[in-house]
């Protein structure tokens, strides 16, 4: 098949969407199609290149200098404006235009719905071409980063999760990373939708993420202790991130007595515009010898990181599904997670781990103590997590996406 992949964001890019879309695209091509990639370039300037047989074409772009780029280092300080900032495709129409006449695709999968998204899925419609999508955002994750006040917030979401079902509405076929995201936006007033809608795991490559004992220079390298148990999270260090929450809820550990500060250590694998006030609150609580800040962490060190584990622990509530939590439960470790957005699909309660209640730092604490001290139940929950990480192999991924992208070209070809 001839496949054409919009997003938004994308490799060097290292979020979620990006991350998929790029595993997406390079897990395609090894099975034998070809593959378009359209986004915004990183250097304002458009340009094609191959990766990995992979056409990819990077479209004009403007900074958005409200967010940071997610590739360049975070300033230490939140500013108003970033110096490399996000950049966004505004007016794409003509250049994707005449990117989709020379490819000529059998399916477009549009991942989302900015400015390169909608001309993609215009462009479609008007050639007869077959649309899937993947919505990857819950209005939550958009305004909680944007710091929208509480007293708008309500009609915000409101806005955008219709906004969301009728972008979704005009495709052939919907995906969403779990049913729970579906129920919570496609479903939520219980009405018909009319067109199919599938969960649809982003996946992991799990040949990258394996139980056992990380390589001894990776202690070393990253100064982490080899004898202590180890909490760790690897993601992006945001406010809405809640990382300070896991911070709060260990020191609430060590003052219970049970567990002993020479006993564990904290490790923080990622970088973001909270991360140095984060810094600046360890250092003020004594806790700075505890809690160590990896910044960003690249494979294949990253890999490697996830098997200083003992356990996984994550404060956020924004997740549509959570792909840490999945590399981390390939890996063999627990989770701690709070019971919010989809993560219970992947942190199951009592049974790989703990789900929380957002926000309630003495519940996570409870959680972190009860698998830090108890050898059993953590190994009882290493091995359900690699059964559950098990079902989100990214082959099955692309098993699912190549019969969607098969089914709605045979209708599209039939009507």
């Amino acid at each position: 098949m001839r496949i054409t992949i919009a997003t938004a964001v994308y490799y060097p890019m290292i979020n979620g969407v990006a991350v998929f879309s790029h595993a997406l695209a390079r897990g395609l091509v090894k099975r034998g199609h070809e593959v378009l990639v359209i986004c915004p370039s990183q250097t304002g300037h458009n340009h094609i290149e191959m990766q990995d047989g992979v056409k990819v074409c990077y479209l004009k772009s403007i900074q958005a200098k409200v967010y940071p780029d997610q590739i360049h280092d975070v300033p230490k300080k939140r500013k108003l404006f970033y110096r490399h900032g996000f950049r966004v495709s505004v007016f794409p129409q003509k250049e994707v235009a005449t990117i989709l006449d020379e490819f000529c695709p059998d399916v477009v999968h549009v991942q989302v719905s900015d400015p390169i998204g909608l001309s993609v899925v215009g462009y479609a419609k008007k050639h007869n071409v077959p649309v899937v999508t993947t919505e990857h955002n819950q209005p939550e994750v958009l305004t909680e980063p944007l710091h929208v006040p509480k007293l708008v917030k309500r009609p915000v979401n409101a806005m955008l999760s219709a906004y969301f079902r009728n972008r979704q509405s005009k495709s052939d076929f919907v995906t969403m990373p779990t049913k729970q995201a579906i129920e919570h936006l496609i479903y939520v007033k219980g009405e018909e939708f009319p067109v199919p809608v599938a969960a649809v795991s982003n996946g992991v490559d799990l040949s990258h993420f394996k139980p056992g004992k990380a390589a001894k220079e990776i202690y070393s390298k990253y100064n982490i202790p080899e004898d202590k148990k180890i909490v760790l999270y690897v993601g992006r260090v945001d406010p809405e991130k809640k990382v300070g929450f896991v911070i709060d809820a260990i020191s609430k550990v060590l003052k219970n007595g049970k567990v002993k500060a020479d006993e564990i250590a904290v490790v923080i694998v990622g970088d973001g515009v909270d991360k140095n006030r984060l810094m600046k609150k360890v250092s003020s609580m004594g806790l700075s010898d505890t809690i160590k800040f990896l910044g960003r962490v690249l494979p294949p060190d990253l890999y490697e990181l996830y098997k200083v584990g003992s356990l996984f622990a994550t404060a956020s509530e924004i997740e549509t599904q959570g792909i840490v939590l999945i590399e981390a439960a390939a890996t063999g470790l627990p989770l701690i997670a709070v019971d919010k957005g989809a993560v219970a699909e992947v942190c199951v309660d009592g049974e790989n781990g703990f789900l929380c209640e957002a926000g309630n730092i003495p519940e996570i604490s409870v959680a972190l103590e009860k698998i830090l001290l108890d050898d059993k139940l953590r190994e009882r929950f290493s091995k359900r997590s690699i059964e559950i990480a098990a079902e989100h192999d990214f082959e099955r991924t692309l098993d699912k996406f190549e019969n969607i992208y098969q089914k709605v070209i045979k209708i599209k070809n039939q009507a």
